[in-house]
């Protein structure tokens, strides 16, 4: 008996990496598990994980950039499920490039994903959420939302406007009984990290191995987070063990961050 049992769930980017860790423990959990990706296709090997697992999952294609397409997935799952308890903002993207070579097309193709996409997700679902007087909404900063770092500009600003807009509906949705928290994960070695190394490596004149190994030195546990890790994390603050938890923005960073 999964501490999400019955309850519904969005994950936004639910296809890979660290989206598809929380959507495995929820549904673990117990929760049904709407996987929604711009590439529906990795979000369906995600689903099918899910059910060879015993869990229920679910896919819909969804580019949390357009308003209207946050419209249409909350809309479908209202009308299938009846209800949805939990939103996930996972669904973000990221590359390293110095500010001397970052354009405006750059830094609008980040931070329309990772602060417009959890703008227009939350918004999508937060009428229906207090209409019920229930919700959970957990949206995916990072510890670079909390403590900038070199040749991330955008992506630092996006995950800090992540904590900020967390906060403020969190005040704001309070007394229509719906938690809003952030999780900050730390180092995870995911299918982002890949092209990021490359750069990395490139831009510093290094290996991509003593790159990854500049960012796992840096942990106390000197170990990466895994996707999984991640995914306890937002199972618990959207479970009602948490009901008393909002405006947080969770480290999930091995101790590399403590505040």
């Amino acid at each position: 008996m999964g501490e999400l049992k019955d309850k519904v769930a969005i994950v936004t980017g639910g296809g890979t990496g660290i989206g598809r860790g929380i959507a495995t423990v929820m549904a673990r959990e117990g929760a049904t598990v709407i996987c929604t990706d711009i590439a529906p296709g990795h979000a369906e090997h995600t689903a099918a994980e899910i059910g060879t697992a015993g869990g229920r999952a679910e896919v819909i294609k969804q580019d949390v950039t357009s308003w209207r397409s946050c419209q249409e997935v909350a809309a479908k799952v209202i009308a299938d499920h009846g209800r949805i308890d939990i939103l996930v903002t996972n669904a973000g993207v990221s590359k390293s490039v110095p500010i001397t070579e970052l354009d405006e097309a750059e830094w609008d193709r980040v931070n329309n994903v990772n602060i417009k996409g959890v703008f227009l997700s939350c918004k999508s679902v937060i009428p229906h959420m207090i209409e019920r007087k229930y919700g959970k909404i957990v949206n995916i900063s990072s510890m670079v939302g909390k403590e900038g770092i070199a040749l991330f500009a955008h992506y630092c600003a996006s995950k800090f406007a992540v904590i900020g807009l967390t906060q403020s509906l969190a005040k704001e949705l309070a007394v229509h009984n719906i938690n809003v928290n952030a999780v900050c994960p730390g180092v995870v070695r995911t299918p982002l990290w890949d092209p990021l190394l490359k750069q990395l490596s490139a831009n510093k004149g290094i290996s991509e191995s003593e790159a990854w190994a500049e960012f796992v030195g840096g942990i106390p546990f000197a170990r990466p987070q895994e996707p999984q890790d991640i995914g306890e994390a937002v199972a618990f603050l959207a479970s009602d063990r948490a009901r008393n938890i909002t405006a947080e923005s969770a480290n999930l960073s091995g101790g590399q961050f403590n505040w």
